[in-house]
């Protein structure tokens, strides 16, 4: 049993890795000139409507993004690491694969988002409402899926994944959640 959360954080460590060099040094090279990707890094964004943009790629690690407006956001692929979100409109929003490790999602509005493949160890998910959020394969905190297997129903109109399942609620034996399918 205790070898689960060591391969837990070695997986997390690795994926971390993974992400940060197949993620920032492509959407660099991929740029055309005169193209640029978002970048609020350490940014008070308190309060901002970013209501259905494409910010996917960008950057918003460090931000103080409080009672934003991200609903229907594409934020897939991006960096939120050490962010604070605590009451912000998250509805609809697409979060897949992001490196979301340690967030204040306290209070947000995660219905209907998408957050397949991301990786949010060490956030707070406390209050957060997610009827309808699709969590296949993200890496949480056992603690925070416990809780969050606590609220969880509906199930997400894009990937038709029902929140209970992406949690994987009924195995609330087992700790260990991987980060990639069996393949």
């Amino acid at each position: 049993m205790t070898e689960y959360p060591f391969k837990k954080k070695v997986l997390t460590i690795a994926l971390i890795c993974l992400f940060i060099f197949l993620n920032v040094q492509p959407a660099n090279a991929a740029l055309r000139q005169g193209e640029e990707v978002p970048n609020y890094v350490r940014s008070d964004i308190t309060g901002f409507d970013f209501h259905d943009q494409d910010l996917s790629k960008s950057s918003i690690a460090g931000a103080v993004a409080r009672d934003a407006n991200f609903s229907g956001v594409d934020l897939h692929g991006t960096v939120l690491t050490l962010s604070d979100l605590k009451g912000s409109n998250l509805q609809g929003i697409n979060l897949a694969d992001t490196l979301s490790d340690r967030v204040n999602f306290q209070k947000t509005d995660l219905r209907n988002a998408v957050l397949t493949n991301m990786i949010a160890a060490g956030s707070s998910f406390a209050g957060a409402r997610i009827e309808g959020a699709d969590f296949t394969y993200a890496v949480l905190d056992s603690d925070d899926q416990k809780n969050l297997c606590k609220i969880a129903e509906g199930i997400n109109p894009t990937t038709g994944v029902s929140t209970r399942e992406s949690l994987e609620c009924a195995s609330q034996g087992n700790t260990y959640k991987p980060a990639m399918p069996d393949r």
